[in-house]
Formats: structure tokens, C-alpha cells, sequence
């Protein structure tokens, strides 16, 4: 029995616990609340600055499902801006996080393997169907401007590639941006991509028919190892260079594809320069110098005028709208800080026309509503000239970044399709 005192005590005391209790599920609801009205409010800035900037061009087709698209990307970049400045993490980590999040989709008829070439993670991709003939072999380099993109992201390209043109897909995981800087990306693609052109046997490659591929700034990957293993004669030769959408170069950024496609998703110029900056490790501040061209001088932009002058660029490609703006005077200390630039690891555009001359034969793929258009088309022509021979695709509704959807369901774009196709039939007739 307890004394009347001891129930009372009890009872104040369970009175206590509850309004304890109360208290604590209080502050998690008003938290919740809090948080929901900040997310609510974060999602209007975004819509509301996406209808604002965004340029969502006539030709594309499903206009609205890219606006819906680049909005979610956006969203995911703003909260990890906020991450970013509470020391969280990067912004690009973050939204490398969540696009990785997904299970990995399996596809009938193709085998997938995880191995590690060293400390360098790959994906290998091979038919199921069994043969005794070796088969063609493809290098495949991610894209994500340096920052963002995995083996995930392209998970469904590889495995399309794989099968649709029974080949073996060797997808490669190189270290990214902010965290690494150039040119550990490079060195990472080259020494995996060394170690599979020396286990061709072992995967059931046949050493006459290897292709490097990539896409975005993994297209001017490919581009940079070709002209590398130009001097690597111990190593089988690299049969051809599949570039969609490359980046091959950051010196000019005038031409008419700039000025057309500057805000068009999903590669839109403020995020362009932003990678590259993270990846060369060039200051943000110099970003209106460079876009400018205050960041050379007279006497270089004369020297790269036979590579990258409008004059080199046909003239369907300027209907859009292109107007020649004179370069300012050049700003030394830009200048001085971002020599880098010039380098051709950096702008495989622009390397001298002895090694120019004997990379492979290329198939490259451009899309007309793409910031980097104008990238496929000089070295074009820039191949052309020195004689190596090229197979060009234009996507006319295509746009930057569009090969990632290729397995988005009701978010995919059907030139994500074509783009596919052109690769595949490429490599059959090799």
C-alpha cells in the first residue's frame, strides 16, 4: 500500500513526464513544420527562377518535361548549396548522393561485373550470350562536367550499349571534382584504361576492333587519350573515338553556340564555368574576364584562329543568332592565373596538328540546343583537315546532358534513343 503522500508524488511526477512528452513532440512538430514551409519555399524559388533564366527552346521536343527536369536538378543543387555553406558537404556531393541512390536496374542479357584496376573502380559490361569469337571492346568515360555523373548514372547507356552492339562496355570511375583536381581524372582514365588494352584476352576483347567512348567532359577524355597513346606503340592500337557532346576546349567562349544556348538546360554557361573551375582550380572571380575573352592576348587568339574562329563554324550554325564581339584588352593576371587553359589536356582542340593527325577515326555526335555544339563541329573539322576520318551525328532537338535519361522511363527523351543507335551502328561497322 502506498501512503497518500508517495500517490501523490506519483502522480505529479507522470503529470510531468507528460508534459515532458507533450513538449518533445511540440518541438519535433513545430521543426517538421518548419522544415516543410523552408522546402516549400525553396521548391517556389526554384520553379519561379527556372521560368525566370531557363531557355527551353521551340525545337525541343517534351518542352515541358525538360523544364520539370531541369527543376529538379536545380532543387537538388540549391539544397546542396545550403549543405555546402553549413559544411555539410559540396553541393555537387550532394547531388552526386542522391542521383546514386536508386538500386542498379538489372538488363536481360548482359553480365555485370564490379572490379577494381589497381585502386580505379570499373564496371564491366558483357553480352550473356555465349560466343567463340572475340568481340569488339568499349572504354566508356561518364560524363558530369568533372563534378557530377557515376558508374549509376550511365548505368543504362552501358548496358544498352552492351547488348544492342554486342560488345564488351568497360565503364570507368574516376575521382571527381571538387576534391580532386586536374589532371587526376585523366590519369585515372588512362592508367584503367592501359590496364584493360593489356587484358584483352582475359575479357574476350578482340585487340583490332577497341573503341574509346564518352560523353560530355568523358567525350574530351577520350579525346585527350587518343592523342596520348599516340605515343604509346607497345600498347594495341585504339580503333576509334566515339565523342557525344564533348568538351574540347575552354578558351572560347563566344562562338555561336554560347551565345545561342547560354541558358539552355541542362548545361547552361554559369554551371559550365563553375565546373571547370572546380576541376583546373581556376578562381570564380574570373569567370565575366574569361566569358569575355579578357583572359588571353592579341597575339594567342590570332594563334588559335585557325582552330576556333567563327569562319570555321558553317553557316546553318549561325542562323540562331550569332553576333562577333570584339575581345576586350587582355587582363595579365587573369591571364598569368589560367595559362592552364591553353594546355592541350585541357583543350584537346588545340593540340599540334602532328598528333592531331594520327588519332583514330572518330564518330562524334552533336546536339543542336547544347552549350558545346560548336566543340563537335570544329573538331570536325579540325579532323578533317589533317585527314582522319570522321562519321558525324547531329541530333537536331538534342541537348546537353540528354543520355542520362536514357533510362528515366516516362522522363527519357527519345533522342537519347537516336544517339544510342548512331553509337551502336558505328561500332558494327568497324
Amino acid at each position: 500500500m502506498y501512503s497518500p503522500e508517495c500517490v501523490t508524488h506519483l502522480g505529479l511526477a507522470n503529470v510531468r513526464r507528460k508534459q515532458e512528452g507533450g513538449g518533445s513532440m511540440s518541438l519535433v512538430l513545430v521543426l517538421l513544420t518548419a522544415a516543410c514551409v523552408v522546402h516549400l519555399g525553396i521548391v517556389l524559388w526554384v520553379i519561379g527562377n527556372n521560368f525566370a533564366t531557363a531557355d527551353i527552346p521551340e525545337g525541343i521536343n517534351h518542352p515541358v518535361k525538360l523544364r520539370i527536369f531541369h527543376c529538379l536538378f536545380q532543387l537538388l543543387l540549391t539544397w546542396g548549396g545550403i549543405f555546402e555553406k553549413f559544411g555539410i558537404c559540396s553541393a555537387t556531393q550532394f547531388v552526386s548522393f542522391v542521383h546514386d541512390l536508386p538500386p542498379l536496374k538489372k538488363y536481360p542479357g548482359v553480365v555485370v561485373t564490379d572490379l577494381r584496376f589497381g585502386t580505379i573502380p570499373v564496371r564491366l559490361y558483357r553480352p550473356e550470350a555465349p560466343t567463340s569469337a572475340s568481340r569488339p571492346g568499349v572504354i566508356f568515360y561518364h560524363g558530369g562536367g568533372a563534378v557530377l555523373g557515376s558508374l549509376k548514372t550511365h548505368h543504362g547507356f552501358c548496358s544498352f550499349l552492351c547488348k544492342k552492339s554486342d560488345s564488351v562496355v568497360l565503364a570507368v570511375k574516376y575521382r571527381k571534382s571538387p576534391k580532386y583536381k586536374h589532371p587526376v581524372m585523366t590519369r585515372d582514365c588512362m592508367v584503367a584504361t592501359i590496364h584493360f588494352l593489356k587484358s584483352l584476352n582475359k575479357y574476350g576483347v578482340d585487340p583490332r576492333r577497341v573503341v574509346v567512348c564518352g560523353e560530355s567532359v568523358g567525350g574530351g577524355l577520350a579525346a585527350v587519350l587518343c592523342q596520348i597513346f599516340v605515343n604509346h606503340p607497345d600498347l594495341p592500337r585504339i580503333r576509334a573515338q566515339i565523342l557525344i557532346y564533348a568538351f574540347l576546349q575552354c578558351l572560347d567562349f563566344q562562338s555561336p553556340s554560347y551565345q545561342q544556348n547560354r541558358n539552355v538546360p541542362l548545361l547552361t554557361w554559369d554551371f559550365a564555368f563553375y565546373c571547370w573551375s572546380c576541376h583546373l582550380n581556376i578562381s570564380p572571380s574570373w569567370q565575366s574576364t574569361v566569358r569575355k575573352g579578357a583572359h588571353l592576348p592579341p597575339e594567342v587568339w590570332e594563334r588559335l584562329r585557325k582552330w576556333l574562329g567563327p569562319e570555321n563554324i558553317p553557316e546553318r550554325f549561325k542562323k540562331r543568332g550569332y553576333h562577333p564581339v570584339s575581345r576586350e584588352p587582355v587582363d595579365i593576371e587573369a591571364y598569368q592565373e589560367i595559362s592552364i587553359l591553353l594546355h592541350w589536356t585541357s583543350s584537346p582542340l588545340i593540340n599540334s596538328d602532328d598528333i592531331v593527325a594520327q588519332v583514330p577515326e572518330a564518330c562524334i555526335i552533336s546536339c543542336e540546343y547544347d552549350l558545346l555544339r560548336d566543340h563537335s563541329v570544329l573538331y570536325k573539322k579540325r579532323l578533317e583537315d589533317v585527314g582522319v576520318p570522321v562519321t558525324w551525328h547531329h541530333v537536331e532537338d538534342g541537348f546537353h546532358g540528354v543520355l542520362a535519361t536514357i533510362d528515366l522511363g516516362c522522363m527519357q527523351f527519345s533522342c537519347s534513343m537516336q544517339i544510342l543507335d548512331a553509337v551502336v551502328h558505328f561500332i558494327k561497322e568497324l
